[in-house]
């Protein structure tokens, strides 16, 4: 039996699918209970033709992480663009904040699952890995406007402590948003001139 031929806009649409179905199914199940079969039939075509698009389960997942990490860094970098300044700073940092508690799989990067993941990628997909989650470092670094009052690896590495501390949100007794937002608006002024 032949294989269908997708449309070029059909191709879009699927590849745009299997991303978005990859993610929700990632965030809700974790890498390892995510199966190509569960994700070919909520998209609606074959395993067979899932091959047209990624060469295995791993290049997906990997494009899923990329293309999130690529997508927040682009719209806090928009925000902090638009906004020049302390506040702009902030309104990026809880965008990217609001981003990772969407997407859970951001910063699952201590669990079993995540290990089983990178076990399985391809070197170039753990590079391509890597270098997308540096993205956001770099997105905090590299502010034309700004000039940190204290070592640029330090507070960078507050901004990166105050982001993960979203691994904490089911154990504080107050939102986590209200806590992430007060910390922020708090905080930048101690980092930033």
């Amino acid at each position: 039996m032949m294989a269908r031929k997708f449309s070029e806009r059909e191709k879009e649409n699927i590849r745009k699918s299997l991303i978005d179905i990859c993610k929700q199914n990632w965030t809700q199940y974790g890498y390892k209970k995510t199966s190509v079969d569960e994700i070919c039939k909520q998209v609606g075509i074959s395993k067979g033709a899932f091959y047209l698009f990624f060469e295995s389960k791993e290049a997906l997942f990997c494009e899923v992480l990329c293309s999130a990490q690529h997508e927040i860094c682009e719209m806090a970098a928009a925000v902090m663009e638009e906004e020049k300044g302390k506040s702009g700073v902030v309104k990026a940092l809880k965008l990217v904040y609001r981003a990772y508690d969407k997407n859970s799989f951001l910063y699952g990067s201590d669990t079993a699952d995540y290990t089983i993941l990178m076990n399985k990628v391809s070197e170039k997909q753990a590079k391509e890995m890597e270098k997308a989650g540096e993205l956001s470092r770099q997105l905090f670094l590299r502010h034309p406007a700004m000039k940190f009052k204290i070592d640029p690896n330090l507070a960078i590495s507050v901004i990166y402590s105050l982001i993960m501390n979203i691994k904490n949100k089911d154990i504080l007794p107050q939102n986590h948003l209200e806590v992430f937002d007060f910390m922020a608006d708090h905080l930048i002024d101690n980092l930033y001139e």
